[in-house]
């Protein structure tokens, strides 16, 4: 496994929806950076948060983090997940990149914010989020650094997601 510190490119803006909100959380596709970040910040807030992951390591590697608030579990068949719950907001970031966009259909109108990792335009190829942004009233696109992560919603507009500086660095 080739570590870059790219996976953990989506920190500043579920830092800031994770404070923007206040309900259940759901992670689709765990990781190094992501299930770890969420799981503590869950915890402190005793704020439900549900992990979903097919692939082995990363369950193994996380299901440790397992607690009364947080559930953790291995999928072998994204069709037979039930994600029908109310949620402040998801992450998505799980695979096969094609499965992306199934999940995010399913929680449109029932998560206040989707997070969606890995939306630089030139990776639409695998993802095709091209044909769920339609299903959303805002948009807010994270672009400085990549992978870009975007997020999405039905409910509320996305204005505290924008910095004075246009998403540069001030010095």
């Amino acid at each position: 496994m080739k570590y870059t510190p790219g996976w953990s490119s989506h920190y500043p803006v579920l830092i800031k929806v994770f404070e923007h909100t206040k309900g259940d959380v759901l992670e689709l596709g765990m990781g190094l950076f992501s299930t770890p970040l969420l799981h503590w910040l869950c915890m402190d807030q005793h704020r439900k948060l549900i992990s979903l992951d097919r692939q082995q390591k990363y369950f193994d590697l996380n299901r440790r983090f397992q607690s009364d608030t947080h559930k953790i579990y291995l999928v072998e068949d994204w069709n037979k997940v039930d994600i029908n719950h109310s949620w402040s907001f998801a992450l998505v970031d799980h695979d096969p990149a094609e499965r992306r966009i199934e999940e995010i259909k399913k929680i449109a109108n029932n998560t206040q914010y989707v997070i969606v990792h890995d939306t630089d335009p030139k990776e639409n190829k695998y993802y095709h989020y091209d044909q769920i942004y339609p299903l959303f009233k805002y948009r807010y696109d994270y672009t400085l650094c990549s992978p870009n992560t975007t997020v999405l919603s039905n409910f509320f507009d996305l204005d505290f997601l924008y910095n004075k500086t246009n998403d540069k660095i001030q010095i």
